[in-house]
């Protein structure tokens, strides 16, 4: 099996880190699997490493297949393999470039804005909706509320490296918690709980997945009926208060839910 080096390209913009000099991909011409599907698969581990970090650059097509000793169709493949996997991304002028590594999310009452910034990913949010509304029988259920009682909606898309990773909406008791929506987009709103002095105990949360909507598809840049999770939570505070009730989806390319079985003896 030959170990190809992949070096250090001497056109790397200042702005972004360039691919680490001593990364090896070791491509075995005589297997059976495509070599374009090899390179895919090394590229997306050193990802998952943390070898190539976000902002990492490859290079262009031509560089890469030069550095590797392939043809420029093989290297256009194994890029484009990621590249629809949402882990490389190409930009005019600049070559290819790591986005990110997928967020895999514990099962544990975490926020999702919390999770992706301990995992690297610089979030960021847009806000597309945030407005005092009557609470609908099944949001309603929810919060422990009754119908038609003032609830704020919020639908926020989240984001990283500026590409969205999900499109959450948010249903909190009015007069809970200042919701202004410069701090939505600032922060997270398990933060804002936090420094409200809210105390989040516990939660009851249900994970799915279905196809997206067209809709749903364009919001989270996928293409319609693309697979997405889904997830919904009611949190309660320590005094068994329901404060936020959520509805959440997730690009199932980009992230996924992690959590450890115990046997039970």
């Amino acid at each position: 099996m030959a170990r190809v080096p992949v070096r250090r390209t001497a056109r790397t913009p200042r702005a972004a880190a360039a691919m680490p000099v001593g990364l090896d991909f070791a491509l075995d011409r005589n297997s059976p699997v495509p070599l374009y599907y090899q390179l895919a698969q090394q590229l997306e581990a050193a990802i998952e490493r943390g070898a190539l970090s976000p902002g990492s650059l490859l290079g262009n097509e031509v560089e890469l297949a030069g550095r590797l000793g392939l043809s420029r169709p093989t290297v256009r493949q194994g890029i484009q393999t990621l590249v629809d996997k949402g882990f490389l991304v190409r930009r005019r002028g600049v070559g290819t470039q790591v986005v990110h590594s997928q967020v895999k999310r514990p099962l544990e009452l975490s926020s999702l804005y919390d999770d992706l910034e301990n995992a690297g990913q610089r979030p960021t949010t847009r806000v597309l909706h945030n407005a005092v509304e009557p609470a609908s029988a099944e949001v309603a259920a929810a919060l422990g509320i009754a119908e038609g009682g003032a609830v704020h909606r919020v639908e926020r898309l989240r984001l990283t490296h500026d590409r969205p990773v999900a499109a959450l909406c948010n249903y909190i008791p009015e007069g809970l918690l200042d919701v202004a929506t410069a701090r939505l987009e600032s922060t997270g709103l398990y933060r804002m709980m936090r420094a409200a002095g809210i105390t989040l105990h516990s939660a009851r949360q249900s994970v799915g997945a279905r196809s997206a909507t067209a809709e749903e598809a364009e919001r989270l840049d996928e293409p319609a009926g693309a697979a997405l999770l889904t997830m919904q939570r009611t949190a309660y505070d320590d005094t068994g208060r329901a404060v936020e009730y959520g509805t959440h989806i997730y690009r199932s390319s980009r992230y996924a839910f992690e959590f450890q079985l115990l046997l039970r003896t």
